[in-house]
């Protein structure tokens, strides 16, 4: 059986039969069977586009708010000065101020603050601005920082009886209490120069950082300024004397700095000595 198996073999490789391909025979010449069906799927049809404008339509132009007043002008500075200029007492300085409409803080303050205290009294104190007590009564420092004024004050002998008046460059509260812009600054101090002009005290006291820079017009900080007699020239040429001091709501908050502020009062009563 193995022999006759072997001669089978031989006579395939005699005969060029070297490879086993399969069982059946397969008929190279036939045609491929079919594909298998699949099922046709419709395509979907592309979406509809809008057509393409030639030129895009315009943006609306932004609301604009336009304000009442060019609050940045410099002209309205100019226009503070000239009416100003244009008061010869207080009474019209006053008059003046609660009819001036320049300045914005007017419009969310609820009382123009003018001054309180003795017009011609020997020392004139100039603060920053009104707070909520003082927007509430239309008086200067009439809060607490004005009561520790007050007390200030009377350590050396002064009162608003007679003894000092008191304003602020700015005579409308600035909202929150923040720091005034330059334009307002600048509207306010129009005024406040001539309101020093006509009240021509003795000593002028200029209380906090904000009030020294602008009426000295200067870049020094209060802590260098403080407690430094300066001048204060008019227009007329008369030279005021001028104490530089921190406001009391500072002293408020650091109440280690009473004790300079204390020097601060010994030197004013002093030169009201030396000036009679």
């Amino acid at each position: 059986m193995i022999e006759g198996t072997a001669a089978l073999l031989r006579w395939y490789v005699e005969q060029g039969v070297d490879e086993a391909i399969g069982e059946e025979p397969i008929d190279r010449f036939a045609a491929p069977p079919p594909a298998p069906a699949v099922a046709a799927v419709a395509p979907s049809p592309p979406a509809a586009r809008a057509p393409t404008p030639l030129r895009a339509p315009p943006s609306p132009p932004p609301a604009q708010t336009r304000a009442p007043v060019p609050l940045e002008s410099p002209q309205l500075v100019e226009d503070a000065r000239t009416l100003a200029d244009g008061c010869s007492t207080l009474a019209e300085l006053e008059a003046a101020i609660r009819g001036f409409e320049g300045c914005a803080l007017k419009r969310t303050a609820k009382n123009t603050v003018f001054a309180d205290g003795t017009p011609g009294a020997p020392v004139m104190i100039v603060g920053e601005a009104p707070g909520a007590d003082e927007d509430r009564l239309g008086k200067p420092f009439v809060g607490v920082s004005g009561q520790l004024m007050d007390r200030m004050m009377a350590s050396i002998g002064l009162t608003r009886d007679g003894g000092f008046y008191i304003t602020n460059i700015l005579f409308w509260r600035p909202p929150g209490n923040r720091t005034p812009t330059t334009a307002e600054q600048g509207m306010c101090l129009a005024f406040t120069r001539r309101h020093i002009e006509l009240a021509k005290p003795k000593v002028l006291v200029l209380a906090g950082g904000v009030a020294v820079k602008a009426v000295l017009d200067t870049t020094e900080g209060i802590t260098r300024l403080r407690g430094k007699w300066t001048g204060y020239t008019l227009g007329d040429g008369t030279v005021i004397p001028t104490m530089p001091t921190f406001h009391p709501a500072y002293l408020l908050r650091t109440p280690a700095s009473k004790r300079q502020s204390w020097q601060d009062l010994l030197a004013i009563d002093k030169k009201l000595k030396e000036l009679g």
